[in-house]
């Protein structure tokens, strides 16, 4: 039996960012309003795709005898399991039939579990994903637009308040959820579908309200001398009390928050990466206030102005949670990242990472996953751990999330 090594795409955590098609030299990943998938008769393997992926939904892998279709994988709600190929399947056969297939890259395909699959925390509610797309999607009407930062602060970023009237559409804590902005691009093709984190807890922005919201930034860039405005970003920012908007989605099935009032959560973003962190914190403040549980988030920003929710993050008890604020543009004062201060409490941070009832979460700008992996690192050698043994033993219990991009 001759086997196929097929690369695929996870449609329970891919975010529809469309960075894997962009990247794709050969042309070998495509999608539809549904999912994005890989054609296996142009994939060669090169790999350039899986780096950039902010979710590592790309990094999935399956050994067929034929391979999966483009229509069978747009068709997807989750991957398929599996398939046990008995001994042609063992280790040693794969490398047979592997030919001129890197034995490493094989090794990881054979044994389950490292195949770049992410899990939700084991008490985490079941999400409900992709009920709604581009084709038929659901219309919300916008029930408010609140600038969160200082009106003098370069960043703009609002608390968008999107209500859905008498339709369904559930959402949990971490998922994300599509905006289909107006118009054309630049090719003349229908805008793509924009992703933007939920900032509001499962029950609504209200308690027990039909709605949510979002926290977004306005992105305007400079391109060959030209200022260049983000489309989806504008689109929303812009977005007056009462206009109708089309919304996709929900997205995301692992970044999601345990149920259990003994999780301790280690939250650590910047800017607009708050809003899955603030959709946590205010459910367990709404549902949990006496858990057990620690909540600890470190959260950057150049400063207090440019710092979304700031005012009512201060209003929470520190009791309640550990709020770690962040600057690094305050005047006469040396400039400090959320990495710096999770180093200086190396002590507080090693006995949550030791605990089996931590959760950590990154979400915000690609940029600070490095400094954060390397301030772990640096915790963890200061008190005789290993930062890759407790990051993988952590990732295969659904303790470990990152949604940067």
């Amino acid at each position: 039996m001759s086997l196929l090594r097929q690369h695929l795409i996870d449609p329970e955590i891919c975010i529809r960012c469309n960075t894997c098609e962009e990247t794709c030299p050969v042309d070998a990943i495509t999608h539809d309003d549904n999912n994005y998938v890989v054609d296996v008769s142009k994939c060669d393997y090169c790999m350039d795709c899986i780096s950039p992926c902010p979710t590592g939904s790309i990094d999935n892998w399956r050994m067929v005898t034929v391979g999966y279709s483009l229509e069978a994988q747009l068709a997807w709600t989750e991957l398929p399991a599996e398939i046990d190929h008995g001994e042609t399947a063992s280790t040693e056969s794969l490398q047979e039939e592997a030919n001129e297939q890197d034995a490493s890259e094989i090794l990881k395909v054979a044994h389950s579990g490292e195949s770049g699959k992410v899990l939700p925390p084991a008490s985490a509610e079941r999400p409900y994903i992709n009920i709604y797309n581009r084709d038929k999607p659901l219309v919300a009407r916008v029930a408010g637009n609140f600038r969160l930062t200082d009106t003098d602060s370069e960043s703009d970023i609002r608390h968008i308040i999107l209500d859905f009237g008498d339709r369904t559409f559930p959402v949990l804590e971490g998922q994300s959820i599509g905006i289909i902005p107006p118009g054309m691009d630049e090719k003349g093709r229908p805008n793509l579908v924009r992703l933007y984190s939920v900032a509001s807890p499962r029950d609504g922005e209200r308690p027990g309200a039909n709605n949510l919201s979002l926290t977004v930034k306005r992105v305007v860039f400079e391109k060959d001398g030209k200022t260049v405005k983000g489309v989806g970003s504008n689109y929303v920012c812009d977005l007056k009390k009462g206009d109708e908007v089309l919304v996709t989605g929900p997205f995301g099935a692992t970044f999601l928050m345990p149920n259990s009032p003994k999780a301790n959560l280690v939250m650590i973003c910047t800017g607009t990466g708050s809003a899955p962190f603030r959709a946590m914190t205010e459910y367990r403040r709404r549902h949990m206030p006496s858990a057990e549980g620690k909540l600890l988030l470190y959260f950057g920003a150049r400063t207090p102005g440019e710092l979304p929710y700031f005012g009512p993050l201060n209003k929470l008890s520190d009791q309640f949670i550990d709020k770690q604020l962040v600057f690094s543009r305050l005047p006469d004062v040396p400039k400090e990242y959320v990495q710096d201060r999770m180093v200086s409490q190396s002590e507080k941070l090693a006995t949550l990472i030791n605990s089996p009832d931590t959760y950590i979460y990154i979400c915000g700008l690609k940029g600070m996953e490095k400094g954060v992996e390397e301030a772990f690192e640096a915790i963890c050698l200061d008190h005789n751990l290993s930062w890759p043994e407790t990051k993988l033993a952590m990732k295969q219990s659904g303790r470990y999330h990152v949604e940067t991009y």
